[in-house]
């Protein structure tokens, strides 16, 4: 499966505190962000999961072929199965979600059952999120701009309120596309900023390349 920028820049931009000793990756397709955790970070435990087939023999592969893969694990489960049968909690959860609910929809299952919103609905997504992590742990998640609002009031419901939030645009002018928001159950006025990409094709600001660099062989 294709690599997307909205995971790499995720998995970049998430901060991870100290004290991280344990990370769960919810959705990891290929497991990109689980391995940029691990590159980024000595947590012991950093658990994936993922519900397709292909994605999770996939994420596995990549996992036995890293470095890191002693504190990698990639469960073949939903989220929701997992949720309710784990008792361990997690200091940081990160998430890249399916969200392209209102998108004509393709002839492929996985490919749809990672893209579309239906398959991991927000709700479940957060209500799982807040069962699995601990009282001073992180959330973190990428979604369309447009989202933002309804994706900020579910969480809340949840006892999730945005802690930072960095909206991302393509260009200058372009209008912003995506929203990484890093949550917890601390409730406060987030910390906002924008990210530009690009100032044109392949020509990228130094704030991207600051966050993404060092995942990329050539930038």
């Amino acid at each position: 499966m294709k690599i997307g920028t909205d995971g790499v820049l995720l998995g970049a931009w998430t901060p991870i505190a100290k004290h991280t000793d344990s990370i769960l990756d919810i959705g990891a397709g290929t497991g990109v962000i689980s391995l940029q955790m691990a590159q980024r970070c000595g947590a012991q435990t950093i658990d994936a999961i993922e519900i397709d087939d292909l994605a999770h023999e996939q994420c596995t592969q990549n996992f036995e072929a890293s470095p890191w893969t002693d504190r990698l694990f990639c469960y073949h489960a939903s989220v929701q199965e997992f949720a309710s049968e784990i008792d361990e909690k997690y200091t940081l959860i990160i998430s890249n979600p399916p969200f392209y609910r209102d998108t004509f929809k393709t002839e492929s299952l996985s490919r749809d059952t990672a893209r579309f919103e239906d398959a991991l609905p927000f709700k479940h997504l957060l209500v799982c999120a807040s069962h699995l992590l601990e009282d001073d742990g992180c959330f973190s998640v990428i979604i369309p701009k447009k989202e933002e609002d309804h994706f900020i009031q579910l969480a809340s419901e949840s006892n999730l309120y945005p802690l930072k939030i960095c909206r991302v645009k393509g260009r200058p002018s372009a209008e912003i596309k995506r929203s990484m928001i890093l949550f917890s159950f601390k409730k406060q006025a987030p910390q906002i900023e924008t990210l530009v990409i690009e100032t044109e094709r392949h020509q990228y600001t130094t704030e991207y390349q600051k966050i993404v660099s060092n995942f990329y062989l050539k930038m």
